[in-house]
């Protein structure tokens, strides 16, 4: 009696110029339980290739490429989705790791469910001093759900989805995003209106925000992202949708040294939710009673993001 292998996943992982945490990235990819053939492709992203020198073992493959799309997050995961030949492709930041079982996972719950698209996982944050868990307690992703929350515990790092539907539906990922700010929660969106989402409630996969992320402090590529998705996604115009991504976009200006501007996105929010501790800090921020980088880490201590 014969059992057949179990299907092929190319994880990509872009990367630009941190060689030890992307070699720790691209170990715990092949450090999987899963038994089935994984291409690793390390996106290079404005930066020249420099493989991690690692024991790929059998089943594991590791691939060097130049991003030569769109500098950023969105054209080097489009190069590596575009290089992938089997019919699963993965995710991973260069900075973050997968737990040994995450593939395990996941791939039963396509196995169990053919009609899923994407499936992600719980996380655990790492903010360089505790771990804390982000736990993400739904079986499904609605489209409605990411409208009403982007539950931030679904990061990227987390994502596994069926290579057909990430082409062909979905679209790859928008490299015309500012900066590629906030394509993890673009294509969430869009997958969920052509998709099923599922996820499994474990954290499998660990996170660093520990001040190092592409994206800490630009806090003027943040506005510009979610401004962006707002104008992509009319319904992110919708409260309560509409105050939570204005208090995010408010407190982005005032951290950016544009506190007028910030003010005519805060305002409004605290109007409609005059509890709003984002938009509160936000309008503190404005009038340089708090420092931004202060609140940001605070917040990253407590596992959680602004």
């Amino acid at each position: 009696m014969t059992t057949s292998q179990p299907p092929g996943v190319t994880a990509v992982v872009p990367t630009h110029n941190r060689p030890e945490l992307m070699r720790l990235a691209v170990q715990s990819i092949i450090d999987q339980a899963y038994a089935g053939p994984i291409d690793i492709v390390v996106v290079f992203d404005a930066c020249e290739i420099e493989l991690p020198d690692v024991v790929t073992g059998p089943n594991r493959t590791l691939t060097g490429v130049v991003n030569e799309r769109a500098r950023g997050l969105a054209g080097a995961r489009n190069t590596g989705i575009l290089l992938s030949k089997h019919d699963f492709v993965a995710f991973l930041d260069d900075d973050d790791t997968w737990l040994p079982r995450k593939l395990d996972a996941q791939m039963a719950v396509f196995a169990e469910h053919p009609e899923t698209g994407l499936v992600g996982t719980a996380m655990l944050v790492d903010d360089g001093r505790t771990t804390h868990e982000r736990p993400v307690p739904l079986s499904i992703v609605g489209h409605a759900d990411l409208v009403r929350d982007r539950i931030a515990g679904l990061h990227s790092s987390s994502f596994v989805f069926r290579r057909d539907v990430l082409v062909d539906q979905v679209g790859l990922i928008d490299e015309d995003l500012p900066g590629s700010y906030g394509e993890d929660y673009d294509v969430l969106l869009t997958t969920s209106q052509c998709s099923v989402i599922r996820l499994v409630n474990e954290p499998l996969v660990s996170v660093r925000w520990s001040g190092e992320s592409f994206f800490y402090g630009k806090w003027s590529q943040y506005a510009a992202g979610l401004t962006y998705l707002v104008d992509k996604h009319p319904e992110l115009r919708e409260e309560p949708a509409a105050a939570r991504i204005g208090s995010q976009v408010g407190f982005a200006l005032a951290a950016a040294g544009r506190r007028a501007e910030s003010r005519t996105w805060l305002r409004p929010v605290l109007r409609s939710q005059p509890l709003n501790l984002r938009a509160w800090l936000g309008l503190l921020i404005s009038y340089r009673l708090m420092s931004p980088r202060f609140v940001a880490r605070v917040a990253n201590r407590f596992g959680k993001g602004i």
